[in-house]
């Protein structure tokens, strides 16, 4: 079925519970939710540091002209793409969205958990980034370090828990969320909000892709819209399947119609199915903005070019799970953007609410670096 299915589900069964469970009843989940919350902060930073560093170190390993050009442009297509959605973000959301703070309630609505127990993270979130920027950029110049397998080994780890262990019991820690704001009366605010800002950031990413394929029409001098057109069934691919991966062949077949040489596909689509997430940026971008304004929160654009900057890094280490980006943007999210438990909570329903969409723009966009690849380096594929 997928994740979305499973969330979507358990938002409308939260909010319906909310209305008639006890108060005991309901003070389980949220007892649920506060221990998963907790292994969650305990688990991030392992996740940053299990992710990036052998990301980076990878990538480093890997010589040849047409890697650095094509990490190049996909990291400077997710950067563009995070600055167009915090402009689009900041110019409407402000009007649409009201302040409103759903963590009030009126007394004797307030559920607290039974009991607590404190996971402490191992470290902090800039400390894991800043490790894994260091241990990444060093072990790129030993490939066949003993260290660098155990990093390959830690970062196969992270991932099966958030395959096995984070992912399936995201659905319960949702339920509880949504319990709770039902419980308390603010739930149907926070739909509101969702409803207004989820059809804006549909229309974000089909103008998103017109600009990166008129760009791209404009570099190979062909006509954007049939570039764009060719490229639809991978799209609807990845609208069905959730998943980058699951989309690499149609993406590669489709890009070879649009007149890229097939070895440079062949090196360009795969590559950028793991390192390419323009649209997941820009989901990212304008559901945490939103969200701020929902909090009264204040915010400029310095604080979001830092978080845009970082946010562009991590997309690169997100594992290809339904969901993965989310969970791998959760630390820059709390450490740029000061996000509590609460607001992760609504910010990974609302990116998994969309999560179809966001991939269809990532591999869709794909093609369309593989065609400027193909310009800067086709003449020389030929020689």
């Amino acid at each position: 079925m997928g994740l979305l299915p499973f969330i979507l589900v358990a938002i409308v069964l939260g909010i319906v519970s909310g209305m008639f469970f006890p108060k005991w009843l309901a003070q389980v989940f949220v007892t649920f939710n506060g221990l998963f919350s907790q292994f969650l902060g305990f688990i991030i930073p392992l996740l940053i540091f299990g992710l990036v560093s052998p990301a980076i170190s990878n990538i480093g390993s890997k010589a040849g002209k047409m890697l650095l050009i094509t990490v190049i442009i996909a990291y400077g297509n997710t950067l563009l793409s995070g600055f167009y959605a915090y402009s689009i973000s900041d110019v409407f959301f402000p009007s649409m969205v009201e302040k409103y703070n759903f963590d009030s309630s009126a007394e004797g609505n307030v559920l607290s958990p039974f009991f607590t127990i404190a996971i402490p993270p191992i470290m902090g979130v800039m400390s894991a980034l800043v490790l894994s920027f260091v241990m990444g950029l060093v072990l790129a110049h030993y490939p066949n370090s003993m260290l660098k397998q155990v990093l390959d080994d830690f970062q196969l780890v992270i991932v099966k828990v958030i395959e096995k262990v984070i992912i399936p019991l995201l659905p319960i820690y949702i339920y509880g969320i949504f319990l709770e704001m039902s419980f308390n009366g603010t739930v149907y605010h926070i739909l509101s909000v969702f409803a207004k800002i989820i059809g804006v950031i549909f229309l974000a990413h089909v103008v998103l892709l017109i600009l990166q394929y008129v760009v791209a029409g404009l570099v190979v001098k062909k006509n954007p819209l049939k570039l764009l057109a060719t490229m639809l069934p991978a799209y609807f691919t990845a609208l069905g399947t959730q998943s980058s991966a699951a989309t690499i062949p149609v993406s590669l077949a489709q890009t070879v119609k649009n007149g890229v040489k097939k070895e440079i596909a062949d090196f360009v689509i795969p590559l950028c199915a793991t390192i390419h997430l323009s649209g997941s940026t820009m989901k990212i971008v304008m559901c945490a903005l939103a969200l701020m304004l929902v909090q009264g929160i204040p915010y400029n654009f310095g604080l979001f070019a830092g978080f845009i900057c970082m946010l562009g890094v991590t997309m690169v280490a997100a594992p290809g799970v339904p969901g993965g980006a989310i969970m791998a943007a959760l630390a820059v999210l709390n450490s740029i953007l000061g996000f509590d438990e609460n607001m992760q909570a609504l910010m990974i329903a609302l990116y998994i609410a969309m999560d179809s969409f966001g991939t269809a723009c990532n591999v869709t966009g794909d093609g369309a670096i593989a065609l400027v690849v193909n310009k800067i380096l086709g003449k020389k594929s030929e020689d």
